[in-house]
């Protein structure tokens, strides 16, 4: 189903289906929008955001706040929509849904320190700073948080006065179909919102609309340069990429070895590996041998299993077998090239999407590719000291997130100014980010815009305006 101008009607494209990774059974089944659709979902945004910028900023924030609230009231059916299209443990999946609530508060904070005009005082005029809306924008969501990423962008938007086409990841129908309802339940105008599903069809005919003013993008890097490269000549569409990393993780001495390898395994294995926060390159200092080992046995004991299970699991299903694949097969191509499985990722009898933790020291290969591997398989590379250490850190073309554990100041202080990445932890797990910071890498993790508590500044325009009063004469 689409929502087009607050009407949910059959699309009119190809067929479209999701499917639960843990049972491979049919969660959603409809069709792709055509760009007959797109059309008509640009044609309605464009009119519904001509009044929806108008409406009194704290309406558009009442509408943010009541939907937060009802997404804290339907949590458990959203957790569960979640967990079946994505394959996420019910404890993820919930953790999910809170942080997603939890985004209209932190939204709406980030979009009043931009509200209010700044003033500065000239000789014979005024000067402000003003911020408008950018008009129509899309919405391109990921598979793997398909609630909270896509509402971390489409908050800002709609409440800096955008209206929104959303178009989420064709492996998450039902997730999306269940946040736009939610939406109009808020009370938010029919037309300001609208959701057209699909995969790459659907998403070229969004590139094609004259009305389309902004694009924001989470998901790889090769479809972010497509992106980049169908809007080159659109000067007037600004685009948002957010493109993931191959994230480096040091270890420099830490007293503590069993915290530091918690911290590994939280930063390596949370949702099996489907975090782009997620450490793919574990760099460690010196004698490592007691680390390695440890880290290993605590690895080979992770729960593994289907979000069914009781207790639950603590890795789940990638979102489909074919990701399995490509784990399965970085890893041989790694051995092949000269590297040591010290922790083998193994493909699950119970479920083909499912994959054991893999650990693969890679020092001495002859052949190290600088790729996101989208599932749970660390990589080991061992340095003779920090300096070693930050400059393989530093050798990749990505620069999203990067951490270091060590237990000395001045060590973290020389990480962080030389390490080459736009989210930077000193002993905590590189998934852990916080939504009141700017989240966006450098490099070929995205193109400078930053999302998360930032994310308000590419949903609108700084406008300068300078007045100078008519002299009294002239009003007389």
């Amino acid at each position: 189903m689409l929502s087009i101008n607050g009407q949910w009607r059959e699309a009119t494209g190809e067929t479209l289906t999701s499917f639960n990774p843990a049972t491979e059974e049919i969660v959603w089944q409809g069709n792709a929008a055509s760009p007959d659709d797109v059309q008509a979902a640009f044609q309605a945004a464009a009119t519904a955001q001509q009044a929806w910028k108008l409406q009194p900023e704290e309406d558009r924030a009442a509408v943010l706040k009541r939907f937060a609230e009802l997404v804290q009231a339907n949590k458990e059916s959203l957790a569960q929509a979640i967990s079946d299209e994505v394959g996420k443990p019910l404890w993820d999946a919930l953790s999910e849904v809170g942080a997603t609530a939890a985004k209209a508060n932190v939204t709406i904070d980030a979009y009043q320190r931009r509200r209010d005009r700044e003033e500065v005082s000239l000789p014979d005029r005024v000067g402000r700073t003003a911020y408008r809306p950018l008009g129509v924008v899309s919405v391109f969501g990921p598979f793997n948080f398909p609630a909270h990423i896509a509402n971390g962008q489409i908050m800002p938007a709609l409440l800096a006065g955008n209206a929104v086409v959303f178009k989420p990841s064709e492996l998450t129908p039902l997730v999306a179909e269940r946040m736009v309802r939610l939406w109009e339940e808020a009370g938010l105008p029919p037309g300001v919102l609208n959701l057209v599903q699909g995969g790459v069809t659907t998403g070229q005919a969004i590139l094609q609309q004259p009305e389309l003013r902004g694009l924001f993008f989470t998901g790889s890097r090769n479809t972010g340069i497509k992106l980049r490269r169908a809007l080159v000549e659109r000067l007037e569409v600004l685009l948002a990429l957010e493109l993931g990393g191959n994230n480096p993780l040091v270890v420099h001495q830490p007293s503590d070895l069993n915290a530091a390898a918690e911290t590994i395994i939280q930063s390596a294995y949370l949702t099996s590996g489907q975090r782009c926060t997620c450490v793919r390159r574990l760099i460690v200092t010196g004698d490592s041998s007691e680390l390695l080992d440890l880290l290993v046995a605590k690895a080979s004991q992770l729960p593994v299993g289907l979000p069914s299970d009781r207790p639950e699991p603590f890795l789940g299903p990638l979102v489909h077998a074919t990701a399995v694949d490509r784990v399965r097969d970085e890893q041989r191509r790694l051995i092949g090239q000269g590297a040591v499985s010290l922790l083998e990722a193994k493909r699950q009898t119970r479920c083909r999407a499912l994959v054991s933790p893999g650990i693969v020291d890679v020092t001495n290969g002859a052949e190290r590719t600088d790729d996101e591997i989208f599932g749970p398989l660390l990589q080991v590379i061992r340095v003779p000291d920090l300096e070693a250490a930050i400059q393989e850190a530093n050798a990749t073309q990505f620069g999203l997130a990067a951490g270091i554990l060590c237990d000395r100041q001045e060590d973290f202080e020389q990480f962080r100014q030389q390490v080459h990445a736009g989210l930077i932890n000193w002993n905590l797990p590189t998934t852990g980010a916080s939504g009141r910071l700017p989240f966006g890498g450098i490099g070929q993790s995205g193109n400078y815009r930053p999302a998360g508590y930032h994310a308000i500044d590419f949903c609108q325009v700084a406008i300068a305006e300078l007045e100078s009063a008519p002299s009294q004469e002239n009003t007389q």
